[in-house]
C-alpha cells in the first residue's frame, strides 16, 4: 500500500516522537522517513524521497515527467530529486508536468510551507487538516488523528452523505475539519493558510472526428503500452470478473509479457450472481493461467470487520468483500500487483444509466409549448385506479424525464425512495441539510465543459464512482491482501485518448461503449462482447435470509446502532422483518450500509451518538 504522512507544526512534542505515533497507524511499515525541528515527512510503498536543507520531497506511486529531458533526470536522480529542481524552476506548474498515478509532497521546513498533490484520476487519496497552525496530511484520517493536534470530531452531514452515496464525497471527510484533494489537485499551506488549486481538469473535445480504423488503431496501441507500463518489473496478474474491461486486460497482459497472463476470478453459488461462466472463456480464449475462489457467506461474516477496520471513513460497498478474497488469492500465487479493468465504463460509456437517460432526454425533443401545454398535463392527468399498463408506463417515463439533470439520475436513490423522515430521527434531522448530496452532483455535473449529455455523466461518475467509490474499494483491499494495484485503463494516454473520442462512439442511441466495443470485435470473445455488465456483486440480501452468523453480525451491528441517535429504531426492526423479506437485494443493499457504519464506528468512535441538543 502507498502510504504517505507528514506535518508542519509538532504539537509541542518532538517531531520524531509525533512522527513515530502517525506512522503507527499506517501499514505496511514505512520505508523512509525525516523529521526536522517542527516537520516531518514519510512514507510506504513504493516511493522516493529527497531532502536537501530545509526542504524535504517524496513522490510515490508509478510516476512520469512530461518530457524526455524530465524522465531521464528521474533515472538517474530519482522522481523526488527531479520533482524538487523542477518545482525550483516552475513553482505550482510542477504537479502539471506529472503524470501516472501519484503522491507528491514538497516540505520546506524553513519557510513553514508545503505542497501536496495527487493524480489526475484520483487513484491515490490524501487527506489534511489544519489544526491551531499545524498542518497535517496522509493517506490515513487515522495517522491525522493520531498527531497530538489532530481533531477527532464526527460530521453529522459526513454521516448523512455516506448513507445517501454508501461513501463519504470528496473533498468531505467523516471528520469536521479534514479534507480529501480532488483528483488533479493540489493544496499549499504557506503563512499559515491553506489553499487548493486544481493542476488538471479533464477536457473534452466534442468536435473531432476520425476514421474508425485509425481510432481502433490507436486505441489498442495506447491501451497495449498502458499495460506494459503497469506490468513492468514485478510478477503482475490481473482480475479477471468475465467483462469486457478485465478481459482485455487479461488478453493484453499476455501479449505483452508474452507468456500466459495469470488471472483471478470470484464466485458466488447463488442464482444471478455468479459469473464465472465468463471468466472462464475470457481464460480459455487468452490461454490464461487461470485461478478461482467461491466467496462463501462465512468468507463475508470474517471479513465484515476487517473491512470497516481497514478503512479510515465509513465505506459501504459490498463488492469490497469479493474484490478482497480475490486480492488474497493473487498474493498467495505469488503475485506484486494487480492489474484492474476500472474506468473503462466511465471513459467509453458503459454503465446502464447512460442509455436509461438517453431514452428519457428524447422527451426534450418535443417542442416545449407542446410538451409542457398538452403532452405533459394530459399523461400526468392518468387516474392512479386506470387499469391501463402502457398508460402508467408513460405517466412514469414522463414524470422521470420531466426532472432536469443531474437529479434525474437519483430518482432511485435508496434515501429519497424510502423517504428520509421514515429512515432518520428527527433530531439527526435537524444537523443535516439533506439537500446537500444532490447539491454535491448538480455542482460536479455542470462544472465540466463537455456539452454532451454522455460526457456530462461521464465527468460526475470520475468522481462519485471511480475517485470517490471503486478506486478506494480495490486500492485499500489490495492494501488489505499485500498486493499493489494499477489501472491500465487510467493511464493519461488512454484518458486523453477518451476526451477526444465523439460522444457517438461511446454512446450510440441505447448502444453502450459502442467503439470500446466494436475496436475490440476479433480480440475479445464475441460471448463477452454481447453479454450484460455484471461484476464481482455480493449477494448479501439472499445469503442474510438464510444465514444464522450473517444475521447474528447484522442484528448486533444494528442493535448498537439504534442508540447513536441516527436512525429510528421503528425503521431498523421494520427493515429486519418485513422488507428484507420482500426484496432481498434491494434492503439488503440499505442493511449493508447501515451495518458497516456502525462496524466502523465500533472500530474507531465506540463512544459516538447525536450531540444532545
Amino acid at each position: 500500500m502507498t502510504a504517505l504522512c507528514g506535518f508542519i507544526g509538532d504539537g509541542g512534542r518532538p517531531a520524531k516522537e509525533v512522527l513515530a505515533s502517525m506512522v503507527a497507524t499506517l501499514a505496511p511499515a514505512i520505508a523512509r522517513s525525516h523529521a526536522g525541528a517542527k516537520s516531518a515527512l514519510a512514507f510506504g510503498g513504493l516511493g522516493d524521497l529527497y531532502v536537501r536543507g530545509s526542504v524535504m520531497v517524496s513522490v510515490l506511486g508509478r510516476v512520469g515527467f512530461a518530457d524526455q529531458e524530465l524522465c531521464e533526470l528521474s533515472e538517474r536522480e530519482g522522481p523526488a530529486a527531479t520533482l524538487a529542481r523542477l518545482f525550483v524552476t516552475a513553482g505550482e506548474r510542477a504537479f502539471a508536468r506529472l503524470e501516472g498515478h501519484f503522491l507528491a509532497a514538497i516540505v520546506d521546513e524553513a519557510t513553514r510551507s508545503a505542497y501536496i498533490a495527487i493524480d489526475r484520476m484520483g487513484a491515490h487519496s490524501l487527506t489534511y487538516a489544519l489544526s491551531d497552525g499545524a498542518f497535517i496530511f496522509s493517506t490515513s484520517a487515522d495517522a491525522i488523528n493520531a498527531h497530538p493536534l489532530g481533531k477527532k470530531e464526527i460530521d453529522p452531514q459526513a454521516i448523512y452523505q455516506y448513507l445517501y452515496f454508501h461513501m463519504v464525497p470528496a473533498p468531505a471527510t467523516i471528520y469536521q475539519g479534514q479534507h480529501r484533494l480532488l483528483p488533479g489537485e493540489y493544496v499549499v499551506f504557506a503563512d499559515g493558510q491553506l489553499r487548493t488549486t486544481r493542476y488538471w481538469s479533464m477536457r473534452f473535445d466534442e468536435t473531432q472526428k476520425a476514421p474508425f480504423a485509425d481510432l481502433k488503431d490507436e486505441f489498442m496501441t495506447t491501451l497495449r503500452e498502458a499495460v506494459r507500463k503497469a506490468s513492468a518489473d514485478v510478477s503482475t496478474g490481473a482480475f479477471l470478473s468475465g467483462g469486457t474491461d478485465s478481459s482485455t486486460m487479461s488478453g493484453l497482459l499476455g501479449e505483452v509479457t508474452g507468456r500466459p497472463a495469470r488471472t483471478y476470478s470470484i464466485g458466488f453459488k447463488e442464482s444471478g450472481y455468479d459469473e464465472m461462466e465468463y471468466a472462464r472463456i475470457a481464460a480459455k480464449h487468452f490461454g490464461t493461467d487461470h485461478h478461482e475462489y467461491y466467496v462463501t457467506p462465512d468468507d463475508v461474516v470474517a471479513a465484515i470487520p476487517q473491512i470497516a477496520a481497514a478503512y479510515d471513513q465509513p465505506f459501504g460497498n459490498s463488492s469490497a468483500v469479493p474484490t478482497l478474497y480475490c486480492a488474497r488469492l493473487a498474493k498467495e500465487d505469488g503475485i506484486e500487483r494487480l492489474i484492474g479493468g476500472d474506468g473503462g465504463d466511465e471513459l467509453f460509456g458503459g454503465n446502464e444509466r447512460y442509455a436509461k437517460q438517453y431514452v428519457f432526454s428524447l422527451y426534450e425533443r418535443i417542442p416545449a409549448p407542446l410538451r409542457e401545454g398538452l403532452v405533459g398535463p394530459l399523461i400526468r392527468g392518468i387516474a392512479p385506479a386506470s387499469g391501463f399498463r402502457l398508460l402508467h408506463k408513460a405517466k412514469s417515463y414522463v414524470e422521470q424525464a420531466s426532472l432536469p439533470m443531474p437529479a434525474r439520475l437519483e430518482t432511485y436513490n435508496l434515501i429519497d425512495r424510502i423517504g428520509r423522515e421514515h429512515i432518520f430521527t428527527a433530531d439527526f434531522l435537524r444537523t443535516v441539510n439533506c439537500n446537500a448530496p444532490l447539491m454535491h452532483i448538480e455542482e460536479i455535473y455542470r462544472s465540466t465543459d463537455a456539452q454532451s449529455l454522455i460526457n456530462r455523466m461521464l465527468a460526475l461518475d470520475f468522481r462519485i464512482t471511480l475517485a470517490d467509490n471503486d478506486l478506494p474499494k480495490v486500492t485499500r483491499t489490495c492494501a488489505m491482501a499485500g498486493v499493489d494495484v494499477a489501472f491500465p485503463m487510467l493511464a493519461d494516454e488512454v484518458v486523453s485518448f477518451s476526451a477526444k473520442l465523439a460522444p457517438e462512439l461511446k454512446l450510440k442511441g441505447t448502444k453502450l461503449r459502442f467503439f470500446f466495443k466494436d475496436a475490440l470485435r476479433g480480440f475479445l470473445p464475441e460471448a463477452i462482447i454481447t453479454k450484460q455488465k455484471h461484476g464481482f456483486g455480493l449477494p448479501f440480501g439472499p445469503w442474510l435470509t438464510r444465514h444464522k452468523p450473517l444475521q447474528e453480525i447484522v442484528a448486533e451491528s444494528l442493535a448498537s446502532l439504534k442508540g447513536r441517535g441516527i436512525i429510528r429504531p421503528a425503521f431498523i426492526a421494520e427493515l429486519t422483518s418485513q422488507h428484507l423479506a420482500a426484496h432481498a437485494g434491494y434492503y439488503g443493499t440499505l442493511i449493508w450500509i447501515l451495518m458497516m457504519l456502525e462496524q466502523w464506528m465500533q472500530k474507531r468512535m465506540a463512544d459516538y451518538s447525536l450531540p444532545a441538543e
